[in-house]
Protein backbone atom coordinates (compact mmCIF):
# COMPACT_ATOMS: atom_id res chain seq x y z
CA UNK A 1 0.00 0.00 0.00
CA UNK A 2 2.87 2.00 0.65
CA UNK A 3 4.43 1.48 -2.39
CA UNK A 4 1.37 2.30 -3.92
CA UNK A 5 1.33 5.88 -2.52
CA UNK A 6 4.58 6.35 -3.22
CA UNK A 7 4.09 5.66 -6.99
CA UNK A 8 0.87 7.72 -7.21
CA UNK A 9 3.17 11.18 -5.30
CA UNK A 10 5.57 10.78 -7.62
CA UNK A 11 3.25 10.98 -10.44
CA UNK A 12 1.96 14.02 -9.50
CA UNK A 13 5.07 15.48 -9.00
CA UNK A 14 5.85 15.03 -12.80
CA UNK A 15 2.84 16.78 -13.55
CA UNK A 16 4.09 19.90 -11.36
CA UNK A 17 7.71 19.72 -12.83
CA UNK A 18 6.05 19.14 -16.51
CA UNK A 19 3.69 22.30 -15.67
CA UNK A 20 6.93 24.17 -14.67
CA UNK A 21 8.82 23.58 -17.87
CA UNK A 22 5.89 24.11 -20.03
CA UNK A 23 5.69 27.73 -18.19
CA UNK A 24 9.02 28.72 -18.97
CA UNK A 25 7.90 28.75 -22.85
CA UNK A 26 7.30 33.09 -22.15
CA UNK A 27 10.85 33.42 -21.04
CA UNK A 28 12.27 31.91 -23.91
CA UNK A 29 10.39 34.10 -26.16
CA UNK A 30 11.42 37.13 -24.40
CA UNK A 31 14.98 35.75 -24.77
CA UNK A 32 14.49 35.53 -28.21
CA UNK A 33 15.57 31.45 -27.70
CA UNK A 34 12.27 31.05 -29.82
CA UNK A 35 9.75 32.72 -31.70
CA UNK A 36 6.91 34.55 -30.09
CA UNK A 37 4.57 32.72 -32.19
CA UNK A 38 5.41 29.79 -30.27
CA UNK A 39 2.83 30.64 -27.57
CA UNK A 40 0.18 30.94 -29.86
CA UNK A 41 0.81 27.76 -31.10
CA UNK A 42 1.66 25.60 -27.65
CA UNK A 43 -1.40 27.22 -26.17
CA UNK A 44 -3.76 26.30 -28.84
CA UNK A 45 -1.78 22.98 -28.12
CA UNK A 46 -2.62 23.05 -24.14
CA UNK A 47 -6.60 23.92 -25.05
CA UNK A 48 -6.28 20.65 -27.58
CA UNK A 49 -5.05 18.75 -24.84
CA UNK A 50 -7.74 19.97 -22.04
CA UNK A 51 -10.48 19.10 -24.43
CA UNK A 52 -8.40 15.56 -25.05
CA UNK A 53 -8.39 14.64 -21.63
CA UNK A 54 -12.19 14.75 -21.79
CA UNK A 55 -12.90 12.31 -24.43
CA UNK A 56 -9.97 10.13 -23.51
CA UNK A 57 -11.92 9.58 -19.90
CA UNK A 58 -15.16 8.70 -22.50
CA UNK A 59 -13.41 6.65 -25.53
CA UNK A 60 -10.20 5.35 -23.26
CA UNK A 61 -11.35 4.69 -20.34
CA UNK A 62 -15.47 3.79 -20.58
CA UNK A 63 -15.36 2.60 -24.80
CA UNK A 64 -18.12 5.06 -25.51
CA UNK A 65 -17.61 7.33 -28.62
CA UNK A 66 -18.33 11.05 -29.61
CA UNK A 67 -18.52 13.26 -32.42
CA UNK A 68 -19.39 16.13 -30.85
CA UNK A 69 -16.88 17.37 -29.05
CA UNK A 70 -16.47 20.77 -31.74
CA UNK A 71 -20.09 21.91 -30.58
CA UNK A 72 -19.50 21.64 -27.08
CA UNK A 73 -15.92 23.63 -27.34
CA UNK A 74 -17.83 26.29 -29.16
CA UNK A 75 -20.88 26.15 -27.19
CA UNK A 76 -18.73 26.99 -23.68
CA UNK A 77 -16.64 29.75 -26.03
CA UNK A 78 -19.97 31.68 -26.93
CA UNK A 79 -21.32 31.69 -23.59
CA UNK A 80 -17.93 32.58 -21.95
CA UNK A 81 -17.40 35.50 -24.53
CA UNK A 82 -21.49 37.23 -24.17
CA UNK A 83 -21.07 36.41 -20.15
CA UNK A 84 -18.07 38.63 -20.05
CA UNK A 85 -18.67 40.78 -23.19
CA UNK A 86 -21.84 41.27 -23.42
CA UNK A 87 -23.09 41.28 -19.63
CA UNK A 88 -20.03 42.49 -18.49
CA UNK A 89 -20.12 40.24 -15.71
CA UNK A 90 -16.65 38.39 -13.85
CA UNK A 91 -14.11 36.19 -15.68
CA UNK A 92 -15.18 33.14 -13.57
CA UNK A 93 -18.70 33.87 -13.84
CA UNK A 94 -18.29 33.21 -17.91
CA UNK A 95 -16.03 30.21 -16.89
CA UNK A 96 -18.37 29.22 -14.12
CA UNK A 97 -21.56 29.15 -17.06
CA UNK A 98 -19.50 27.89 -19.89
CA UNK A 99 -19.34 24.57 -18.23
CA UNK A 100 -22.51 24.52 -16.34
CA UNK A 101 -24.84 25.23 -18.98
CA UNK A 102 -22.98 22.51 -21.69
CA UNK A 103 -23.18 19.83 -18.98
CA UNK A 104 -27.02 19.69 -19.18
CA UNK A 105 -26.47 18.54 -22.68
CA UNK A 106 -23.89 15.96 -22.10
CA UNK A 107 -26.45 14.48 -19.44
CA UNK A 108 -29.44 14.00 -21.84
CA UNK A 109 -26.92 12.16 -24.21
CA UNK A 110 -25.43 10.07 -20.78
CA UNK A 111 -29.16 9.41 -20.82
CA UNK A 112 -29.62 8.75 -24.46
CA UNK A 113 -26.70 6.31 -24.71
CA UNK A 114 -28.36 4.02 -23.11
CA UNK A 115 -30.59 2.72 -25.40
CA UNK A 116 -27.82 2.97 -28.48
CA UNK A 117 -23.92 2.07 -29.05
CA UNK A 118 -20.92 2.39 -31.39
CA UNK A 119 -21.85 3.77 -34.82
CA UNK A 120 -25.49 5.06 -33.53
CA UNK A 121 -24.29 6.58 -30.80
CA UNK A 122 -21.45 8.89 -32.63
CA UNK A 123 -24.11 10.46 -35.07
CA UNK A 124 -26.10 11.30 -32.34
CA UNK A 125 -23.31 13.46 -30.90
CA UNK A 126 -22.47 14.22 -34.22
CA UNK A 127 -26.12 15.56 -34.75
CA UNK A 128 -25.90 17.68 -31.41
CA UNK A 129 -23.08 19.20 -32.61
CA UNK A 130 -24.32 20.24 -35.91
CA UNK A 131 -27.17 21.49 -34.66
CA UNK A 132 -25.32 23.78 -31.76
CA UNK A 133 -23.13 24.78 -35.09
CA UNK A 134 -26.28 26.03 -36.92
CA UNK A 135 -27.12 27.80 -34.01
CA UNK A 136 -24.02 29.49 -33.75
CA UNK A 137 -24.45 30.57 -37.20
CA UNK A 138 -28.36 31.77 -36.81
CA UNK A 139 -28.00 33.60 -33.32
CA UNK A 140 -26.75 36.43 -34.21
CA UNK A 141 -27.38 38.39 -31.02
CA UNK A 142 -25.41 36.19 -28.81
CA UNK A 143 -22.92 34.63 -31.02
CA UNK A 144 -22.11 37.59 -33.46
CA UNK A 145 -23.29 35.40 -36.47
CA UNK A 146 -21.12 35.01 -39.44
CA UNK A 147 -19.08 38.23 -38.24
CA UNK A 148 -17.86 35.94 -34.97
CA UNK A 149 -17.76 36.80 -31.43
CA UNK A 150 -14.47 38.79 -29.69
CA UNK A 151 -13.36 38.34 -26.19
CA UNK A 152 -11.19 39.64 -24.14
CA UNK A 153 -7.39 38.17 -22.14
CA UNK A 154 -9.17 37.10 -18.80
CA UNK A 155 -9.42 38.84 -15.62
CA UNK A 156 -8.55 37.22 -12.48
CA UNK A 157 -11.01 38.23 -9.61
CA UNK A 158 -11.42 41.57 -11.17
CA UNK A 159 -7.99 42.92 -10.63
CA UNK A 160 -4.95 41.19 -12.17
CA UNK A 161 -5.62 41.56 -16.12
CA UNK A 162 -3.96 38.93 -18.39
CA UNK A 163 -1.91 39.44 -21.35
CA UNK A 164 -0.81 37.18 -24.08
CA UNK A 165 2.23 35.79 -22.17
CA UNK A 166 0.62 35.51 -18.60
CA UNK A 167 -2.87 33.93 -20.42
CA UNK A 168 -0.95 31.33 -21.71
CA UNK A 169 0.98 30.49 -18.10
CA UNK A 170 -2.54 30.24 -16.91
CA UNK A 171 -3.27 27.61 -19.82
CA UNK A 172 -0.72 25.50 -17.90
CA UNK A 173 -1.89 26.17 -14.51
CA UNK A 174 -5.34 24.78 -15.71
CA UNK A 175 -4.22 22.12 -17.89
CA UNK A 176 -1.89 20.56 -14.79
CA UNK A 177 -4.84 20.87 -12.42
CA UNK A 178 -7.09 18.61 -15.34
CA UNK A 179 -3.95 15.99 -15.54
CA UNK A 180 -3.97 15.57 -12.11
CA UNK A 181 -7.64 15.13 -11.81
CA UNK A 182 -8.00 12.71 -14.90
CA UNK A 183 -5.14 10.57 -13.15
CA UNK A 184 -7.08 10.96 -9.88
CA UNK A 185 -10.17 9.83 -11.32
CA UNK A 186 -9.22 7.36 -13.97
CA UNK A 187 -6.98 5.53 -11.31
CA UNK A 188 -9.72 5.42 -8.84
CA UNK A 189 -13.69 3.76 -8.21
CA UNK A 190 -14.80 5.77 -11.39
CA UNK A 191 -11.78 4.58 -13.30
CA UNK A 192 -12.08 0.78 -12.36
CA UNK A 193 -15.77 1.00 -13.11
CA UNK A 194 -15.71 3.01 -16.70
CA UNK A 195 -12.87 0.10 -17.28
CA UNK A 196 -15.84 -2.70 -16.55
CA UNK A 197 -18.20 -0.98 -18.55
CA UNK A 198 -15.53 -0.98 -21.46
CA UNK A 199 -14.88 -4.65 -21.44
CA UNK A 200 -18.42 -5.61 -20.56
CA UNK A 201 -21.50 -4.53 -19.67
CA UNK A 202 -23.01 -7.22 -18.76
CA UNK A 203 -20.46 -8.17 -16.62
CA UNK A 204 -19.77 -4.94 -15.01
CA UNK A 205 -23.91 -5.20 -13.90
CA UNK A 206 -23.36 -7.94 -12.22
CA UNK A 207 -20.48 -6.76 -10.33
CA UNK A 208 -22.95 -3.75 -9.66
CA UNK A 209 -22.04 -1.03 -11.59
CA UNK A 210 -24.82 1.11 -12.62
CA UNK A 211 -24.44 1.60 -16.25
CA UNK A 212 -26.42 4.82 -16.18
CA UNK A 213 -24.77 6.67 -13.15
CA UNK A 214 -21.04 6.03 -15.18
CA UNK A 215 -22.25 6.70 -18.45
CA UNK A 216 -23.58 10.25 -17.17
CA UNK A 217 -20.33 10.55 -15.53
CA UNK A 218 -18.41 10.00 -18.07
CA UNK A 219 -20.26 11.99 -20.53
CA UNK A 220 -20.62 14.84 -18.03
CA UNK A 221 -16.71 14.75 -17.86
CA UNK A 222 -16.09 15.16 -21.38
CA UNK A 223 -18.54 17.76 -22.27
CA UNK A 224 -17.31 19.62 -19.40
CA UNK A 225 -13.53 19.20 -20.55
CA UNK A 226 -14.90 20.36 -24.03
CA UNK A 227 -16.28 23.31 -22.89
CA UNK A 228 -14.02 24.64 -20.41
CA UNK A 229 -11.61 24.09 -23.63
CA UNK A 230 -13.75 26.41 -25.53
CA UNK A 231 -14.07 28.88 -23.26
CA UNK A 232 -10.57 29.42 -23.06
CA UNK A 233 -9.91 29.06 -26.60
CA UNK A 234 -11.81 32.29 -26.97
CA UNK A 235 -10.10 34.06 -24.12
CA UNK A 236 -6.87 33.26 -25.29
CA UNK A 237 -7.49 33.84 -29.33
CA UNK A 238 -9.82 36.59 -28.71
CA UNK A 239 -11.83 35.47 -31.58
CA UNK A 240 -14.25 32.66 -32.50
CA UNK A 241 -15.99 31.67 -35.55
CA UNK A 242 -19.13 29.80 -36.37
CA UNK A 243 -17.11 27.62 -38.94
CA UNK A 244 -14.33 27.26 -36.06
CA UNK A 245 -16.39 24.20 -34.26
CA UNK A 246 -16.95 21.58 -37.64
CA UNK A 247 -16.33 17.81 -37.43
CA UNK A 248 -12.92 18.15 -38.66
CA UNK A 249 -11.56 19.46 -35.13
CA UNK A 250 -13.99 16.84 -33.51
CA UNK A 251 -12.00 13.97 -35.59
CA UNK A 252 -8.66 15.65 -34.89
CA UNK A 253 -9.42 15.43 -30.98
CA UNK A 254 -9.95 12.31 -31.62
CA UNK A 255 -7.20 11.06 -33.43
CA UNK A 256 -4.70 12.59 -30.66
CA UNK A 257 -5.71 10.45 -28.12
CA UNK A 258 -5.46 7.64 -30.45
CA UNK A 259 -1.80 8.36 -31.59
CA UNK A 260 -0.62 9.74 -27.77
CA UNK A 261 -2.54 7.11 -26.89
CA UNK A 262 -6.00 5.61 -24.72
CA UNK A 263 -6.10 5.94 -21.40
CA UNK A 264 -2.82 7.73 -21.33
CA UNK A 265 -2.35 11.64 -19.64
CA UNK A 266 0.74 12.28 -21.04
CA UNK A 267 -0.18 10.85 -23.98
CA UNK A 268 -2.93 13.22 -24.43
CA UNK A 269 -0.17 16.18 -24.49
CA UNK A 270 1.84 14.20 -26.81
CA UNK A 271 -0.68 13.68 -29.48
CA UNK A 272 -1.82 17.43 -29.20
CA UNK A 273 1.43 19.04 -29.75
CA UNK A 274 1.96 15.79 -32.85
CA UNK A 275 -1.22 16.21 -34.64
CA UNK A 276 -1.49 20.24 -33.49
CA UNK A 277 1.60 22.00 -33.51
CA UNK A 278 4.06 19.82 -35.11
CA UNK A 279 3.15 21.45 -39.09
CA UNK A 280 3.58 24.99 -37.62
CA UNK A 281 6.48 24.28 -35.15
CA UNK A 282 8.77 21.67 -37.55
CA UNK A 283 7.65 20.86 -40.97
CA UNK A 284 6.86 24.33 -42.00
CA UNK A 285 10.59 25.12 -41.23
CA UNK A 286 12.17 22.30 -43.02
CA UNK A 287 13.44 23.55 -46.33
CA UNK A 288 11.33 23.07 -49.36
CA UNK A 289 8.38 21.56 -47.35
CA UNK A 290 7.84 24.71 -45.66
CA UNK A 291 7.71 26.87 -48.84
CA UNK A 292 4.96 24.16 -50.44
CA UNK A 293 1.77 25.29 -49.42
CA UNK A 294 -0.09 23.08 -47.28
CA UNK A 295 2.28 20.27 -48.13
CA UNK A 296 3.41 20.17 -44.32
CA UNK A 297 -0.06 18.94 -43.08
CA UNK A 298 0.29 16.78 -45.39
CA UNK A 299 3.69 15.01 -44.31
CA UNK A 300 1.98 15.44 -40.95
CA UNK A 301 -0.94 12.98 -41.74
CA UNK A 302 1.19 10.47 -43.52
CA UNK A 303 3.60 10.94 -40.32
CA UNK A 304 0.14 9.84 -37.81
CA UNK A 305 -0.26 7.16 -40.22
CA UNK A 306 2.93 5.58 -39.62
CA UNK A 307 2.61 5.99 -36.11
CA UNK A 308 -0.97 4.04 -35.78
CA UNK A 309 0.34 1.61 -38.01
CA UNK A 310 3.43 0.67 -36.20
CA UNK A 311 2.49 1.83 -32.77
CA UNK A 312 -1.05 1.32 -32.13
CA UNK A 313 -1.02 1.67 -28.56
CA UNK A 314 -0.06 5.31 -28.89
CA UNK A 315 3.33 6.68 -28.70
CA UNK A 316 3.51 7.24 -25.56
CA UNK A 317 4.09 3.39 -25.70
CA UNK A 318 7.58 4.25 -27.51
CA UNK A 319 8.63 6.45 -24.76
CA UNK A 320 7.90 3.79 -22.32
CA UNK A 321 10.09 1.10 -24.31
CA UNK A 322 13.19 4.11 -24.51
CA UNK A 323 12.81 4.14 -20.87
CA UNK A 324 13.17 0.44 -20.48
CA UNK A 325 15.66 0.10 -22.79
CA UNK A 326 18.03 3.41 -21.10
CA UNK A 327 17.20 1.39 -17.75
CA UNK A 328 17.76 -1.77 -18.42
CA UNK A 329 13.89 -2.89 -18.02
CA UNK A 330 14.42 -5.74 -19.32
CA UNK A 331 11.73 -7.66 -21.57
CA UNK A 332 8.91 -8.28 -19.18
CA UNK A 333 8.29 -4.60 -19.15
CA UNK A 334 8.17 -4.25 -23.03
CA UNK A 335 6.12 -7.38 -23.15
CA UNK A 336 3.34 -5.49 -21.17
CA UNK A 337 0.13 -4.79 -23.12
CA UNK A 338 -1.23 -1.99 -21.47
CA UNK A 339 -0.76 1.73 -22.53
CA UNK A 340 0.52 5.13 -20.62
CA UNK A 341 0.06 5.41 -16.98
CA UNK A 342 -1.68 1.69 -16.76
CA UNK A 343 1.24 0.11 -18.23
CA UNK A 344 3.66 2.02 -15.75
CA UNK A 345 1.25 0.84 -12.75
CA UNK A 346 1.54 -2.56 -13.89
CA UNK A 347 5.16 -2.59 -14.48
CA UNK A 348 5.12 -0.99 -10.88
CA UNK A 349 2.87 -3.90 -9.56
CA UNK A 350 4.98 -6.97 -11.12
CA UNK A 351 8.15 -5.62 -9.94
Amino acid sequence: MERKKSFSMNYYLRYLIFGCVMALLPLLTNAGILKTSWIGIIGGTIIYTIAGLGLNLLLGWSGLISLGTAGFMGLGAYISAYVTGDLGLPFEVGILLAVLIPLVFGILIGLASLRMEGLYLGIVTLCVSEVLRKTFDELEPVTGGFSGKQANFPTLLGIFKLNQQSTYIFLVVIMVLLMMLTYNLANGQLGRALNAMRGSQVAAQAMGVSLLKYRLIAFSLATAFASLSGALYVHFIRFVYPSTWTLPVSLVIMALIVIGGLRSVFGTFIGALIVYAMPDLVLKNIPVIGDINGLSYVLSGVLIIIVVLFYPGGVINLFYKLHSVITGGGKKKAALPQTGEEQESMEETHE
